[in-house]
């Protein structure tokens, strides 16, 4: 469950309800690639190849808030055959999408995926959102959601022993870089930030969202549910100059004005100012930015 274009910066700005731009999906699915744990993919895939299983019998695989199955093209090639998905998402038309995808995908070993596409909402956490899956996914999902939800969540699979890789949750920071890497602090980002973050809290349609705090909250309530639980800094980062990245860069500044100004409506001049400056910065080279993530996988203890 990702941000929609052209005006949010993460799924944070946005209730679930809304449509998710694929346009937006498509931009930042490099980036996503490029920024989490290959590690805990790894893991993941170890676990699910020492699952005892009579020889034909698929992998189960549940991804929640699919959107247009930039999880699944990234996961399925990594991941042991044979699979069969389970693709989740309230818009018919991304289902549409990731389906299609899903029909050209093939597994580590080569063979082809059986995909399921169910249309429905996240809530309720009942046995019809998780049924069938060894492996639950999500990615960029979790700061959408409250702490209810996400618990209930947890417990339901921690119960049908599932293993749980969410993927891409924000941890509410960001921050401009210079030339060098190097974080640049300043009053007017901070301010920012601080609204944005404030934002992220809002009600998307699952009760008062996570935000930022998601990734901790996730980890302490697998922990509670025994869960053997890895977790890894997954940060976007965009260098200084990388002019192929503007557009996504350019789409996550706005989105920050844009959940600012929600915020706080009396700030729009100066939240103007300081859009048009940081995006003169970026469009110059000047500047990069980071937006930070983590990776979380829980696994039942026990073994397989």
């Amino acid at each position: 469950m990702t941000v929609p274009e052209p005006a949010r910066p993460d799924a944070a700005a946005t209730p679930p309800a809304e449509r998710f731009s694929a346009d937006w999906l498509s931009r930042r699915e490099a980036l996503d690639a490029r920024s989490r744990s290959h590690c805990l993919t790894g893991l993941a895939a170890d676990w699910l190849a020492r699952r005892p299983r009579a020889p034909s019998a698929p992998h189960e695989i549940v991804d929640l808030g699919c959107g247009s199955g930039s999880n699944l093209r990234f996961l399925a090639p990594r991941l042991p055959g044979p699979q069969r998905w389970r693709l989740v998402d309230h818009d018919s038309t991304l289902l549409a999408l990731a389906r299609r995808h899903g029909a050209t995908l093939h597994d580590a070993a080569g063979g082809r995926l059986v995909i399921e596409a169910c249309c429905r909402d996240l809530s309720p956490v009942d046995a019809g959102l998780l049924a069938g899956g060894e492996l639950v996914v999500a990615s960029a999902l979790f700061d959408l959601v409250s702490r209810p939800w996400a618990e209930a969540l947890v417990a339901a699979a921690a119960v049908r022993r599932q293993a749980l890789l969410f993927t891409l949750s924000v941890d509410g920071d960001w921050a401009f870089l210079d030339a060098s890497g190097a974080r640049i602090e300043d009053e007017e980002d901070s301010a920012v930030r601080g609204l944005f973050q404030a934002h992220q809290r809002r009600d998307k349609g699952l009760g008062p969202a996570l935000g930022g705090d998601a990734p901790a909250v996730l980890a302490a309530a697998m922990g509670a549910a025994g869960y053997r639980v890895e977790s890894a800094a997954t940060p976007w980062h965009l260098a200084a100059g990388e002019a192929v990245r503007f557009p996504l860069a350019e789409s996550l500044v706005q989105g920050w004005h844009d959940a600012a100004l929600e915020q706080a409506p009396e700030e729009q001049a100066s939240l103007e100012r300081w859009r048009l400056r940081r995006l003169a910065g970026l469009a110059s080279g000047k500047l990069g930015l980071t937006v930070g993530h983590r990776d979380l996988l829980a696994l039942p203890a026990g073994g397989a």
